[in-house]
């Protein structure tokens, strides 16, 4: 019976901070706004754009602009992939995992097209059965409808699926949705947000922890 695995993008799969931090940095300094390291925007991502882009002005004692969000996304898209690669282990993880029978899909709260984007310049999109972005449905993470509703068009059973991802948005949106829940302990979320789900150290574990979760 076929086992599914929804996977988190950023922080999960792919190391994409240095190019949303470059993007966020170019849109501040173009308003005349200092810039923000890297540790600042650990704390930024994780809730889809607009959150990210409100904490980032807020951050500097101003509203988000009207405009912001489009002009990150026209930056953002053009270089997504100049920096960003797949953590180390992961293209290997997935090739163990195709080799094993599961499908794979990918639940983010990052704009489908800009996600779309990604996956295609980094060579990955044909390892996914289906691709829920933070606009692909009428709610994203931590909503569990998020996660069914990409569970459901990758064509996999809930009693047959894992959550994996570094946030507390997908441990609560994988529990919700009724899923096991993995957390991954090289992205981007604090400790503390794995809220007793269970860890993978690394991406070289995640066959074996899936394994144990779902047995073939």
């Amino acid at each position: 019976m076929q086992r599914t695995v929804i996977f988190d993008l950023d922080g999960t799969l792919v190391d994409s901070l240095p190019d949303i931090q470059g993007s966020l940095n170019r849109l501040m300094q173009a308003r005349g706004l200092a810039p923000f390291p890297a540790e600042a925007m650990r704390r930024f991502i994780g809730d889809g754009l607009r959150v990210t882009l409100e904490r980032a002005f807020t951050a500097r004692g101003l509203p988000a602009e009207p405009d912001a969000e489009a002009a990150f996304l026209a930056d953002y898209e053009a270089r997504a992939s100049e920096r960003t690669r797949p953590f180390p282990g992961i293209p290997e993880a997935l090739e163990r995992l195709a080799a094993e029978g599961w499908t794979m899909a990918v639940c983010t709260n990052k704009p489908e097209k800009a996600a779309r984007l990604l996956l295609e310049a980094l060579g990955l999109t044909d390892r996914f059965a289906a691709l829920g972005g933070g606009d692909s449905f009428p709610v994203r993470k931590p909503d569990p409808a998020h996660v069914l509703a990409t569970l459901e068009a990758a064509g996999g059973r809930r009693d047959r699926a894992v959550m994996v991802g570094d946030h507390h948005n997908d441990v609560a949106s994988g529990r919700g949705a009724g899923l096991p829940v993995l957390f991954c302990a090289w992205g981007y979320g604090l400790p503390e947000m794995a809220d007793g789900a269970a860890v993978v150290p690394a991406p070289e574990d995640l066959p074996a922890a899936l394994g144990r979760l779902l047995p073939g």
